[in-house]
């Protein structure tokens, strides 16, 4: 299991568009904002044991060494956002079949002009 050891906290800044600061440790976080507990039910056992701050959504985890936490109305938008992008449908190609097998080769099928 890989450590965690980036803290990045994703905000919008005034203009509207995203902020995102990373952090190599979680004393920044400590200082800035109440931890009101720690995540001890997470599926990903590198977020159990992580801070839970007052004002921000998280622990969540980001690539194997990153621990995300981000502001209420980022995580409403980037939510809002995924749940209305339609998934690409994936379709098979076919292939064609050998002429032979679909008798499109002018040939007869072996049964025909055989009479008993």
């Amino acid at each position: 299991m890989a450590k965690k050891d980036t803290f990045r906290v994703v905000t919008r800044g005034h203009d509207g568009n995203l902020q995102i600061r990373d952090f190599p440790d979680d004393e920044p976080l400590l200082r800035s904002y109440s931890q009101i507990g720690i995540d001890d039910c997470s599926t990903d056992l590198g977020l159990r044991g992580m801070p839970i701050f007052r004002g921000l959504v998280g622990p969540m985890p980001e690539g194997k060494n990153i621990v995300r936490y981000e502001a209420p109305e980022v995580f409403e938008m980037l939510t809002k956002e995924w749940s209305t992008t339609k998934p690409r449908k994936r379709t098979r190609r076919r292939t064609a079949a050998p002429e032979e097998a679909r008798g499109e080769a002018g040939q007869s099928h072996p049964a025909d002009g055989m009479l008993t």
